[in-house]
């Protein structure tokens, strides 16, 4: 196995935490408010507080990644996230569940921040954004793959087998990044910030026109990903009356599609240059989630709603890997603090249209089409008021 399939390899894992995390139990949810007695609403904030520990530990883990290395900050959260799953997995409460599902999400997102830095770490030996791209491919299995185990371990052995399994992918995960993850940030470009520095680090993120015009407009973009997550079981099965057992066949459509386009990034960027590529991205992501709405409120068939939605997911497949690079490359310095909030900035978004989905729940779909359109304009309309 090559050098740059290996590193895509051990970094797809690490973010596939995300995917794994969330959409194995998506079909489960209605069960899991069943059994702890609640509606589904309230099962939902697990997702809500999944999104929200996913926003926060990034802030944690990027800044003590450049200060003592990317391997102690990811093995110390792989060792958390294995906990929190046993403890997901053996809850007896819909609050206990919410707050070990915040746990898990604090820790899990460790693999999400390190994994950026690490490309960046080592871009000057691989492409960045063909080797984002090749994490992209290996990692857009997982949605594709997690719907499908996570509903046939519900039906066969409860919903609770789920968490035991990320536990397992927890622990198998620690095992392969100690004995193949080599150390990507030599001691000598680590940054002995105080917690002073650290905030004055994050501060010239935040002012820095470029770096928020691609952090902004991917976290809009992709929080109409996370409404989708949110919404799609209800309006799936109950709105359009998908089986539940052919939940995750649909729902990994659009995770086909975002392992294809993901590809072709790499090779847009360098005929047509990133910045440009990203801005069309964003533009047809927007196109996407308008005609979601306009079919939602027109009745369409689902099929119709459906198209909408794939294309929407698989953009992302070139926006996403792209704009990571264009928001973390002009920073070698401290590379794991601007994943960090470029990542806090996608989940923390993401969080705020995961809870609006629930939120405006009205038995409809609109509330997620409407979520889902809205944060397509958003996305486009940061990039083209701050490149």
């Amino acid at each position: 196995m090559s050098r740059t399939a290996r590193f895509a390899t051990l970094l797809a894992l690490l973010t596939a935490f995300g995917p794994l995390s969330i959409d194995m139990y998506l079909s489960s949810l209605p069960e899991i408010g069943r059994d702890m007695g609640v509606g589904i609403e309230k099962a939902q904030l697990t997702l809500a507080a999944y999104f929200l520990g996913l926003a926060a530990g990034q802030l944690v883990h990027g800044p003590l990644s450049d200060r003592l290395g990317r391997r102690p900050p990811l093995f110390a959260a792989l060792v958390v996230y294995t906990v929190a799953s046993v403890l997901c997995a053996l809850a007896t409460s819909i609050d206990a569940l919410i707050l070990l599902r915040l746990f898990q999400a604090l820790a899990g997102c460790a693999g999400m921040v390190i994994s950026r830095a690490v490309v960046r770490d080592v871009a000057h030996e691989i492409d960045p954004v063909r080797l984002m791209g090749r994490l992209m491919l290996i990692m857009g299995v997982a949605p594709i793959l997690a719907p499908l185990m996570g509903t046939y371990l519900a039906e066969f052995l409860g919903w609770r087998s789920i968490f035991w399994f990320l536990a397992a992918v927890g622990l198998l995960a620690l095992l392969l990044c100690l004995l193949f993850l080599p150390e990507t940030l030599p001691e000598d470009q680590r940054r002995r910030s105080s917690v002073s520095n650290v905030v004055r680090a994050y501060a010239s993120l935040l002012v820095n026109r470029r770096f928020m015009a691609a952090a902004l407009a991917s976290g809009f973009a992709i929080s109409g990903m996370f409404a989708y997550i949110s919404g799609s079981p209800f309006v799936f099965i109950s709105i359009y009356g998908v089986p539940p057992a052919q939940y995750g066949f649909w729902f990994g459509g659009g995770a086909v599609g975002f392992i294809v386009m993901s590809q072709f990034g790499g090779r847009l960027a360098a005929r047509f240059g990133r910045d440009r590529v990203f801005t069309w991205a964003a533009g047809a992501i927007a196109t996407c989630g308008v005609a979601l709405v306009a079919f939602v409120l027109l009745g369409a068939p689902f099929l119709a709603v459906y198209a909408a939605i794939v294309g929407y997911v698989a953009l992302l497949g070139i926006m996403l890997p792209i704009g990571g690079v264009i928001a973390i490359t002009p920073f070698p310095q401290m590379a794991g603090t601007a994943s960090a909030l470029l990542g806090t900035l996608q989940f923390g978004l993401g969080a705020v249209a995961g809870s609006l989905v629930s939120a405006l729940h009205n038995g409809t779909a609109l509330p997620m089409a409407l979520t889902l359109g809205i944060a397509g304009v958003a996305a486009v309309t940061a990039r083209l008021t701050l490149r």
